[in-house]
């Protein structure tokens, strides 16, 4: 696989399916940080490179071994150029499945391609084009939405670009403790900013009086920009620090010539899918697909799992240095 390391980079590059999370650093990333074992599979046709399909070997006691396309991102499944690629790395990770040994096989596709196969319809994502001027995307936005937005630049709130994730990771592990989810270790944010450099940026809101409140991790990927991870301070709300974040990174991106902005996977009738709803911005359902062996049903391995509820709760009263420590041992078995 080394060898074919340029020749997947530069098909990613090129290929109309491909998304930022087919780039090849997410192999190394996924490895090292959290102990999965990766294939990537690539397809030819006519001695060229026509489609790569990235998947990842998750093995948990809490929650069975699963074949994935990709943990950890909102988006996978295979990228080609030609449906036959397709129908062979799709067969070929069929294979790999049954090999394995595995309980289920996923790809997260944004399209279906696959419609016999068992489906989960939980997930949306909101994209919506950036426009040439600072003035028209900010008319683009809902009059409720855009108040917002300009109530954080009455509050004097100012952005601030890190060379590092010290003070996002505050931020994004006290919003994860507040929401009773277990939180990234902080060296899976550092591997993102050294494997991916200027295509990763951290971006901090800070008051008047330079007080961190509100962050954000972002990727770029050819003309898009992906505000992926977030985290704030229970005052963020008040200040209106979320709402003047995200059009920071818009009004940057705008700046630097992007031209889609790619607010990513919100859970349906949730906090988060009304807020990116609020931006003017339609859900469009993803296609996550499912190659089921045992059990016989799409796992459920999500916050909006009524059995989680209370060790959500109980989360949630945990002291802040027990769940840093405990949290990345479990949200390594998640995907």
């Amino acid at each position: 696989m080394p060898d074919d390391g340029p020749a997947w980079i530069a098909f990613v590059q090129r290929c109309a399916e491909a998304t930022f999370f087919h780039r090849i650093e997410w192999r190394e990333i996924v490895e090292s940080v959290f102990g999965h074992r990766t294939y990537y599979l690539l397809a030819e046709c006519g001695g060229e490179l026509a489609g790569v399909l990235p998947l990842a070997h998750v093995r948990s006691v809490l929650f069975g071994r699963s074949l994935v396309s990709l943990p950890f991102a909102v988006y996978g499944g295979a990228a080609v150029d030609d449906e036959r690629a397709r129908k062979a790395l799709h067969t070929a990770a069929v294979d790999l499945a049954v090999k394995l040994g595995v309980d289920h096989l996923e790809l997260r596709n944004r399209a279906s391609y696959e419609p016999g196969w068992p489906r989960q319809d939980l997930f949306v994502t909101f994209r919506k084009p950036i426009l040439a001027e600072d003035d028209a995307n900010m008319q683009a936005i809902p009059r409720k939405q855009r108040a917002m937005v300009r109530k954080g630049m009455q509050r004097g709130l100012a952005v601030e670009i890190d060379p590092g994730v010290d003070r996002f990771f505050e931020l994004y592990a006290d919003n994860a403790h507040r929401h009773g989810t277990p939180p990234f270790p902080k060296r899976y944010f550092e591997s993102l900013r050294r494997m991916f450099g200027k295509e990763c940026e951290v971006m901090t809101v800070v008051t008047s009086a330079g007080r961190p409140v509100s962050g954000v991790l972002s990727f770029y990927f050819r003309d898009e920009v992906l505000p992926y991870y977030a985290g704030d301070i229970t005052d963020a709300r008040e200040l209106a620090a979320n709402d003047f974040k995200y059009w920071e990174v818009m009004r940057r991106a705008c700046e630097r010539g992007y031209k889609v902005f790619d607010y990513g996977r919100s859970k349906q009738d949730t906090g988060s899918y009304s807020f990116k709803k609020n931006w003017g911005s339609e859900p469009t359902p993803l296609h996550y697909e499912y190659r089921l062996y045992c059990p016989h049903t799409v796992p459920q391995n999500n916050p909006s799992n009524p059995k989680y509820r209370a060790l959500i709760g109980l989360w949630r009263r945990l002291p802040r240095p027990v769940v840093n420590a405990l949290g990345p041992s479990i949200v390594r078995n998640l995907g």
